[in-house]
């Protein structure tokens, strides 16, 4: 649904000034008044209406940590942002419908598939472990911001380049995908 309204005033306005010689004139104060309301009514009309016109877009955040296997950690913070697959989306109105459960989002994998992430995907390009890690589901930093926290091992060196949460441990849905700079591992960390 749209609701993209107009709200304009119509009609006529106008107001006639009487000279005792009899000529007429409009008056500029009406006119300028007039232009200075419609200019409020607009300014109103955008302020009420445009958070109508806004759409709730999910929006996917990455952190990362490295825990080496000597023992040192790597914190990384912010390595990507980008949209919930289509997939996702659908699955969370699914969940609004009482068909599916919005909770089992907690499944992460990871990848050396480099291929720009799209809102069309549906699973990593090339994943690198066996199995999915279950991550620990909580509240952000707000009661606006769900986050889910997992530990992958690796048992090889590799660049990892892609990240995954899933709904399941194998297959399932693919609530987002994150391609970012490569983070290099080796086996164990």
């Amino acid at each position: 649904m749209n609701t993209n309204s107009v709200v304009s005033p119509a009609g006529n306005l106008g107001s006639k000034v009487m000279r005792k010689d009899g000529s007429e004139s409009v008056s500029l104060t009406i006119k300028r008044w007039w232009l200075e309301t419609s200019t409020y009514f607009r300014i109103l009309r955008n302020a009420l209406i445009r958070p109508f016109n806004r759409a709730i877009a999910p929006e996917a955040r990455l952190f990362a940590r490295v825990f080496r296997a000597d023992g040192s950690v790597e914190n990384l913070g912010l390595i990507g942002m980008k949209v919930v697959t289509t997939v996702g989306v659908n699955y969370i109105v699914d969940t609004m419908q009482g068909t599916g459960d919005i909770s089992t989002f907690d499944f992460h994998d990871s990848g050396t598939g480099n291929t720009a992430e799209a809102i069309g995907d549906t699973d990593l390009v090339t994943k690198v472990e066996t199995g999915r890690q279950t991550g620990t589901p909580g509240e952000g930093a707000s009661a606006n911001i769900y986050q889910t926290v997992a530990t992958i091992s690796y048992t090889a060196t590799r660049a990892v380049v892609e990240h995954g949460i899933f709904s399941a441990t194998s297959g399932g849905t693919l609530f987002d995908r994150t391609v970012f700079s490569a983070i290099n591992v080796d086996n164990g960390d």
